[in-house]
């Protein structure tokens, strides 16, 4: 191919020549590969992320949360509630939905009757009421208000103990209550302080029952 030079410049020359010959297309591969570097550089890092946790199903208000009602998942941190509930939370399962959660979102505070969901209704206290008529119990909804009523068992007197208070919660699966209790079931209501009192002293020694609004 290049007679009469020595086998050294020969190789050389040959390199050069095939260098030659493909020179667009190691041009062209350089050229991709600085474009794939500039758009390395200036694509955005990767969002943040925190571990929430969802509802693996949806879940009506009410539920009693047990561990497979609930999945951890990786959220981006600019879209995750403030109030959002880690995946390390301690005793999520065993506490009671107030409110519907549908699959896949993120269980937060508020949606728990607790502190949180007390926080959600400023200015009402958060009780818990045992109605002997567990069928009555059965017609409430989240939402609803409606009149508590006390009916003394010696005499059959009723008397208004809270008006307007509203359903917060109608727990499901909750024992009936504790040992020698009257069974019936629970309901969860915002009520204010003064109420609260009124509601808890009434249920001591009285039956409560409920009215709806119109």
């Amino acid at each position: 191919m290049f007679p009469g030079l020595p086998p050294a410049r020969r190789r050389l020359r040959a390199l050069r020549h095939q260098l030659r010959r493909r020179r667009r297309l190691i041009a062209a591969a350089l050229t991709a590969v600085a474009a794939l570097a500039a758009l390395r550089t200036l694509a955005p890092p990767p969002a943040e992320t925190v571990e929430v946790l969802v509802a693996a199903r949806d879940l009506p208000s009410g539920s009693l949360l047990e561990e497979d009602d609930l999945v951890a998942r990786e959220w981006p941190v600019d879209l995750a509630p403030s109030d959002a509930l880690p995946d390390a939370a301690v005793g999520a399962a065993g506490r009671v939905l107030a409110a519907p959660i549908g699959r896949g979102e993120v269980l937060t505070d508020v949606r728990l009757v607790g502190p949180g969901l007390a926080l959600a209704h400023p200015g009402e206290t958060v009780v818990p009421v045992r109605l002997p008529d567990a069928g009555m119990a059965a017609l409430l909804h989240a939402g609803d208000e409606v009149d508590l009523l006390a009916t003394d068992p010696g005499t059959g007197e009723a008397v208004l103990v809270a008006r307007d208070v509203t359903v917060l919660a109608t727990p499901t699966g909750v024992p009936e209550g504790p040992a020698g209790g009257s069974g019936g079931a629970l309901v969860v209501v915002g009520a204010s302080a003064d109420e609260a009192v009124t509601i808890a002293g009434a249920a001591l020694t009285k039956f409560l029952t409920v009215s709806w609004n119109r």
